[in-house]
Parts: structure tokens; C-alpha cells; sequence
């Protein structure tokens, strides 16, 4: 009877044992699950961080290619300016000696417009003296043949000298009368011929 009751003690004993047993395999396991489950909540967490890192990354390699670009695009348009400034400075200065020529242009023709009229009034000038020569040796040479006809209607009365006379008088005004058509003639082909040159030198635009 005593061993029965040893015997069922010392189950209890056992039963307890493994009761306490059971509840700390329990609680443990329920701690480990509580451990998973905050294990996975802050692995949840940290895909999340790495998700957004990523984003951020791409974001940053994103704007990093646009500054790039933008940087392109200045330096791009540095060029431009550069060129443009470089081709202004050229077309400012091909205007400059432009305006300088056409003033050089102005002042030649306002020049050679002078000399021309200056030219022009010594030519008429000259014409109009050679004509009143010409006219002035006209009247003497009528004159002349008019007195060698006096002469020739005395019937020979007037002394022979005076004939001569008269008639070198007359070949002298005939030679001076060629002698004035050539000059005429000579300073007209040179009006026209230094009118000729005048227009030929005329600085091109």
C-alpha cells in the first residue's frame, strides 16, 4: 500500500514535471513565433528602406542624366554664343570697311565730278575761242579773197608784191585754218578719251 502510494507520488511528480515542461516548450515556442513574427516585420521593413533606396538611386541616376544633358546642351550653346559672337565681331567689321569705302567712293566721285565739270568748262572754253579763231580767220580770208579779186579786177596795175603778198597771207591763214581743225580735232579725241579713263577708274563697289 505504501509502495502504491510512492508510486503515485512519484508519477505525479512526473506529470507535474512534464506539465512545466510542456508550458516552458510553450512559452518558448510562442516567444519564437513572436520573434518570427518581428523577424519578418522588420525584414518587411528593410525590403520596403531597399525599395525606396532603389527608387532613390534610380531618381538620382534620373536627375544625375538630365544634369548631363543640361550641362550638354550649356556647353552646346557656349559654342553658339562663342561663334556667333566671333561671326558678329566679322560682319561688324566687313560693314565698318564697307562704310569706309562707300565714303572713299563718295569723296572720289564728288572728286572726279569736280575735275570732270572743271574739265568740261576748259573744253568749252577752248571751243569757243578756236570757233571765234576760226571765225576771226574766216572773215580775214574773206577779206583776203575779196581784196585779191579788188586786186585782180585793176587789170594788173597793182604791183606784183603786193600779190604775193596777199596770197601767202591767204596760204598762211589756209595752213592756220588746218592746223586749228586738227587741234579740234585732237582735243576732242582727248576729252573722250580722258572721259573714257575717268569712268574706267571708278573704284568698283
Amino acid at each position: 500500500m505504501a509502495l502504491s502510494s510512492a508510486f503515485r507520488e512519484r508519477l505525479e511528480q512526473m506529470e507535474h514535471t512534464r506539465n512545466e515542461r510542456l508550458s516552458l516548450l510553450q512559452a518558448e515556442k510562442e516567444a519564437q513565433a513572436n520573434k518570427s513574427q518581428i523577424l519578418s516585420s522588420k525584414l518587411a521593413i528593410i525590403r520596403s528602406i531597399e525599395q525606396r533606396c532603389l527608387l532613390i538611386d534610380q531618381k538620382i541616376a534620373s536627375q544625375n542624366f538630365k544634369i548631363a544633358s543640361l550641362k550638354s546642351e550649356i556647353e552646346r550653346l557656349d559654342a553658339k554664343y562663342l561663334d556667333s559672337s566671333q561671326r558678329l565681331r566679322v560682319l561688324k567689321s566687313e560693314v565698318e570697311e564697307l562704310e569706309e569705302m562707300e565714303r572713299e567712293k563718295e569723296n572720289y566721285y564728288r572728286l572726279k565730278g569736280f575735275e570732270m565739270n572743271e574739265f568740261l568748262e576748259n573744253v568749252g572754253d577752248f571751243v569757243r575761242e578756236r570757233r571765234f579763231r576760226v571765225e576771226e580767220l574766216r572773215n580775214n580770208k574773206n577779206k583776203l579773197n575779196s581784196t585779191f579779186k579788188e586786186l585782180q579786177g585793176n587789170n594788173g596795175y597793182s604791183s606784183y608784191s603786193e600779190i604775193s603778198a596777199a596770197e601767202m597771207r591767204k596760204s598762211e591763214l589756209v595752213a592756220m585754218k588746218e592746223n586749228m581743225n586738227k587741234n579740234l580735232a585732237s582735243n576732242y579725241e582727248m576729252s573722250i578719251s580722258a572721259k573714257a579713263n575717268s569712268d574706267s577708274s571708278v573704284p568698283a563697289n
